[in-house]
C-alpha cells in the first residue's frame, strides 16, 4: 500500500493561535488541498487591498503576507471594533516534487488562492513492459 506523499510542511500552526492576541503579525486561516497535479492554498483575507499581499519563494520557503488597514472615520466615537487589522504572515515548508516556477496567484472575495503546481518530474507515469518472445523478438505488453 503507497503512502500519500505530501509536501508541505507547515511551520506555523501552533504559533499561528498564540498571534490573535499578540501584536504583531495576524494569524491568517487557509485550507489546502490537492486537486490532480497541483495543489490549492485558500487563504482568508478579507477587507485586505489585494495591492498589499506579498508572496515570495525562498528556496523551500513559502511566505505570505498581507496589510489591513484599521476603520477610519474621522471624529467617530467607536462602539464596537472587532476586525482586526495589521499585518498578517503565513510560512510553509515546501518539499521535493512542487514547480516552483509556475506558482499563481489571484484575490477573490476576500480569499487568496495560490495554485502551486506538481513538477512534470515528480507527476506518476506509467511504464510499459517488453519481454521478449520464442523467437528473441521484442514485443510490447500491456499493463
Amino acid at each position: 500500500m503507497a503512502m500519500s506523499y505530501d509536501p508541505f510542511g507547515e511551520l506555523d500552526r501552533l504559533a499561528g493561535s498564540l498571534l490573535q492576541n499578540r501584536p504583531g503579525p495576524r494569524f491568517m486561516p487557509v485550507d489546502l488541498y490537492r486537486d490532480g497535479d497541483r495543489y490549492v492554498l485558500s487563504a482568508d483575507l478579507p477587507g485586505v487591498d489585494p495591492g498589499s499581499v506579498d508572496i515570495d519563494v525562498d528556496g523551500q520557503l513559502l511566505t505570505i503576507r498581507a496589510q489591513r488597514t484599521a476603520g477610519s472615520a474621522d471624529g467617530a466615537k467607536w462602539l464596537v471594533q472587532e476586525r482586526p487589522s495589521g499585518s498578517y504572515l503565513r510560512q510553509f515548508s515546501l518539499g521535493e516534487g512542487l514547480d516552483m516556477e509556475k506558482i499563481s496567484a489571484t484575490y477573490d472575495n476576500g480569499v487568496l488562492s495560490v495554485i502551486i503546481p506538481v513538477s512534470e518530474k515528480a507527476k506518476p507515469r506509467r511504464i510499459q513492459v517488453q519481454s521478449r518472445d520464442h523467437a528473441g523478438q521484442k514485443t510490447l505488453t500491456h499493463s
